[in-house]
């Protein structure tokens, strides 16, 4: 494995957003009881009347789901990304997403995490779609340019991936190089392990698929899910909890999602990734005008309550993915891109032997902190890893 490493100091938060999944490398201990889950505990409580926004139209759906759709003027003249947003209806809500280069190329397709949106993969997609590859980065269900549901309780993880899944059968995609990070990985690995003949490929960067025994996950939701008007400051939040070890710190994340009234997704990012400029920052919240915009970002850390065993037979699956797969990871990551990380899948997935597996001079946010050289590197992995030829 090669190692690119050099001394770089990280901020507070350095990998806040992947903290989520940082413990599920192996069994976790039992906590008590089963928590419940975002979808048991039904919609979030009323918000403060300073954070209802009542200029916003409230949309809803044939089945009586209702959603928030971000203005389009919030999406003008962001910072290298002139794409024209493509949109696939699943469930009557609207998934946007980039579809750039031949239509007729290779498909690579992009999954993000949370708190960002297809954004981050803006460095990537030039340098692929010139080089003939059909790139189509998804905005997951509330982020980016897609529809938001303002119920926190739709926001599960089993829903995103059944959103995730319906959007690929309907774009008839298939052959697909996967590129993933962060929940992109959770939601993408578990349609590879339950799918595998739709993909080709695997590049999972920064990422895991968690796997509990049933009744040992140890995260909770908070005891209230109300706004709190005190947990405006991330490192007040979380830091101290930081010091109790990865469960009570992540819980507290959980909490601070939740309830933080000024949650911001640049807020994490601009500590996450070195030399993020203004307009950046910008356009990572200009999905997110205002509170009621935030559902997911704010509901997804606490996606990961409810998951236990759910990933256990695509997990299995993967023991007989032979398909070429790749894992990379920022070494200043200290969660997710943990050498144990990466070894972990390599021991679990077939096609992961002998690959080219890196580690790079990068942090959570691998696609933003060197977004070229993961161009380049998934250029030579499906050079490298051509598809076999098929039969008449």
């Amino acid at each position: 494995m090669k190692a690119i490493h050099t001394s770089r100091e990280s901020g507070f938060a350095l990998s806040l957003a992947a903290m989520a999944i940082a413990v599920f490398l192996g069994g976790c201990a039992s906590t008590g009881n089963a928590a419940r889950s975002m979808g048991e505990a039904g919609p979030l409580p009323p918000l403060p009347p300073g954070l209802v926004d009542t200029s916003v139209p409230v949309l809803r759906t044939a089945a009586g789901v209702e959603f928030v759709r971000t203005p389009e003027e919030r999406f003008e003249n962001l910072k290298d990304f002139p794409y024209e947003t493509q949109y696939l209806e699943v469930d009557g809500l609207r998934l946007a997403y980039e579809d750039e280069g031949p239509r007729d190329g290779p498909v690579i397709l992009m999954l993000h995490g949370q708190p960002d949106w297809s954004y981050l993969y803006r460095k990537m997609i030039p340098p692929l779609a010139a080089a003939g590859y059909r790139c189509i980065a998804l905005d997951l269900m509330g982020f980016g340019r897609s529809d938001k549901p303002i119920d926190g309780s739709i926001h599960t993880y089993e829903q995103q991936v059944a959103w995730v899944k319906e959007f690929i059968h309907v774009l008839g995609l298939h052959d697909i190089t996967l590129f993933c990070q962060d929940w992109g990985g959770l939601i993408g690995l578990r349609i590879v392990g339950d799918e595998p003949e739709l993909f080709a490929r695997v590049i999972a960067a920064n990422t895991t698929l968690p796997v509990m025994e049933k009744g040992t996950n140890p995260y909770r939701l908070p005891a209230s899910l109300a706004v709190d008007p005190k947990a405006t400051s991330l490192a007040k939040a979380v830091g101290p909890a930081m010091l109790l070890g990865q469960v009570p710190m992540f819980n507290a994340w959980i909490q601070f999602c939740l309830t933080s009234p000024t949650f911001l997704p640049s807020e994490v990012m601009r500590q996450s990734v070195k030399g993020l400029t203004d307009a950046e920052a910008t356009a990572y919240d200009a999905p997110f005008p205002s509170y009621i915009y935030k559902a997911a970002p704010r509901t997804f850390p606490s996606m990961i309550v409810a998951v236990d065993d759910k990933n256990a037979a695509a997990w299995d699956s993967l023991s007989r993915f032979a398909k070429p797969f790749l894992t990379l990871a920022g070494e200043h990551d200290n969660l997710l891109g943990k050498k144990e990380t990466q070894d972990r899948l390599i021991a679990q997935v077939p096609g992961a032997k002998g690959q080219k597996h890196a580690r790079y001079d990068a942090g959570h946010f691998i696609q933003d902190d060197l977004g070229a050289e993961m161009a380049k590197v998934t250029i030579a992995f499906i050079a490298d890893n051509p598809l076999p030829t098929r039969r008449n």
